[in-house]
């Protein structure tokens, strides 16, 4: 895969990342265990796409697809999220570097990737506050849907169409400040 097409996809695989963990490194273990949309791993990330990989990664998606639905779990997935995204967004990035030195894909995936899984994760925690705030916490199980969904496109699209991720992106974020300030601005007021 060449360097410009390797740096979208795991730019976008990142910022899924960022929503949800494990999502995209189950969407990229599937395309490299199947071998769709020609993707490949580097050597070092050929585990990526073992049976053992795609089971395990199926089954730590469906449970933090299923607590993140139930405030208790929410939290806590959200408190260790701020840790394991950006490390699973690095993880993805740095594995599609397959004609770079596994130093090179390291370094550009801790340079570019981890802050794209953090920036999203962070405005993902600023949208759950807001919607806290605003609804007493009664919308979140609706905006991690709505979480879900994205992360499963971007994921789809950063696999099968690399070129949409800087669109996908920008809309994207342009779509999470406007939900951010309409929860905001209907917020009750502070006493």
């Amino acid at each position: 895969m060449p360097v410009a097409l390797a740096i979208l996809l795991g730019v976008g695989l990142a910022a899924s990342a960022g929503l949800n963990a494990f999502v995209p490194l189950l969407f990229l273990s599937a395309a490299a265990h199947f071998h769709l949309a020609g993707i490949a791993l580097g050597e070092h990330f050929s585990w990526l796409a073992s049976e053992t990989a795609l089971l395990v990664l199926l089954i730590a998606t469906l449970v933090e697809l299923i607590a993140d639905k139930f405030p208790a779990a929410d939290h806590a997935l959200h408190m260790v999220g701020m840790v394991i995204r950006p490390l699973a967004g690095a993880l993805a990035a740095a594995s599609v570097f397959t004609r770079s030195d596994p130093v090179i894909a390291g370094v550009v995936a801790i340079m570019v990737a981890a802050p794209t899984s953090l920036a999203v994760n962070s405005a993902k925690a600023a949208t759950r506050v807001a919607s806290t705030v605003s609804t007493f916490g009664c919308a979140n199980p609706i905006l991690s849907l709505i979480e879900d969904f994205i992360s499963l496109a971007v994921a789809a699209i950063s696999i099968f169409a690399p070129l949409l991720v800087p669109v996908v992106l920008a809309v994207f974020v342009l779509a999470l400040v406007a939900i951010t300030r309409r929860l905001r601005r209907t917020a009750p007021a502070p006493p």
